[in-house]
């Protein structure tokens, strides 16, 4: 199947050839992985790919039926590398069939073509991320005993949903470094958008991986929400630059976001796992809780929380000093044109650039005349 219509016929294997198939590329891996499954020698190596493994079955209760838990192990490198293909793939679909016919529709510049790109395709991600944790959320106590962030660490069980969620969430981030290929982003862009790819690839999996998908998942779902209000705000603004009303709902979330993340942290780090039963560190039994561990990732969500209020607030200043400017080029398009003030003759002074004097016939006056 094409995602891209072709206009040349580049050189195979070229830059250009690999750019315009890539979708097809990756849908030939994903199906030679799919087409796995139909045989027996090559079912156990396929199926690793494609299903969540580290199955745990667990009973909660003597009464209760059995529950089906999962661990994290290194099989699920696997199986991020089968839904990154998936991720590729998606993100060629809404490219193609909704953010290129609304760039032709708009008509928009180079430079605002790659971020309403941009925009869309994480203004996707976002939405669905936001739902997703959301719906995992309701099902937690969370809502009413915040001590569940940390009660019976480690949390080395998870869910099938929560499992699941992080890892189309290593998916879609690994994915995003080579779309930075793909995409043929701008060079000045790449370094940007470099810094908070590698930030969420590292914070995710240091959540996976330290045991803390609790932490995790209840931060990612209000930055999902508004991540997801400034890039739905960021496509209006490209369709009409009249409509700036979500940025300022957005600015005041992004704040308060920020807030909630360093209270939650701070309240885990700080004063949830020193206090929990087991202290110690077992990376047989999945148990991180030693104070070297906890003060790192403390340190790492603080600095990441202040460099995105720095960008915030260097936006924001951007975004004052142009408002700040057009204001004034307003003003001074709409103010009249100042008339000229005569000086007082006695003084010999000129009106109009005409010399004036009550001795017309002096030498001087003959002069200039």
């Amino acid at each position: 199947m094409g995602f891209r219509k072709k206009n040349k016929s580049p050189a195979v294997l070229s830059h250009e050839f690999v750019i315009q198939n890539h979708a097809d590329m990756v849908s030939c891996v994903a199906m030679v992985i799919l087409l796995g499954l139909m045989f027996e020698v090559t079912a156990k190596f396929a199926i690793m790919f494609i299903t969540v493994q580290y199955n745990v079955t667990q009973s909660l209760d003597e009464r209760a039926e059995p529950v089906n838990l999962y661990q994290y192990g290194p099989k699920d490198m696997a199986t991020v590398f089968f839904y990154l293909l998936i991720a590729v793939i998606l993100h060629a679909l809404i490219q193609e069939y909704i953010l290129d016919k609304m760039n032709r529709r708009l008509h928009l510049s180079k430079t605002k073509h790659s971020k309403f790109n941009e925009s869309g395709q994480l203004a996707a991600f976002y939405l669905i991320s936001f739902i997703w944790g959301c719906s995992i959320l309701t099902a937690e106590e969370f809502a009413t005993n915040p001590t569940f962030l940390w009660e019976g660490y480690p949390h080395t069980h998870m869910v099938f949903q929560v499992k699941f969620f992080y890892i189309c969430q290593m998916a879609y981030w690994l994915h995003a470094l080579p779309e930075l290929y793909f995409q043929k982003v701008r060079k000045e862009d790449i370094p940007r958008q470099l810094y908070y790819i590698c930030l969420y690839v590292f914070h995710i999996t240091g959540a996976y991986v330290l045991n803390l998908h609790r932490l995790g998942l209840v931060l990612l779902v209000p930055h999902s929400l508004v991540e997801l209000l400034f890039h739905a705000s960021r496509l209006f603004y490209f369709s009409d630059e009249n409509k700036q009303k979500g940025f300022t709902l957005w600015a005041l979330l992004f704040v308060i976001a920020r807030l909630v993340t360093l209270t939650l942290s701070v309240l885990t780090f700080g004063f949830g796992l020193p206090r929990a039963e087991n202290q110690g560190f077992s990376l047989a039994e999945g148990n991180f809780n030693v104070l070297t561990v906890r003060m790192t990732c403390l340190a790492a969500i603080c600095l990441t929380q202040a460099w995105m209020m720095w960008k915030f607030i260097n936006f924001q200043l951007k975004k004052w000093r142009e408002h700040s400017q057009s204001q004034a080029s307003k003003l001074k398009a709409i103010s009249p044109k100042s008339k000229p003030h005569k000086k007082d003759p006695a003084r010999g002074g000129s009106a109009n650039g005409v010399l004036k004097s009550d001795d017309k016939t002096s030498p001087r006056a003959r002069k200039v005349l």
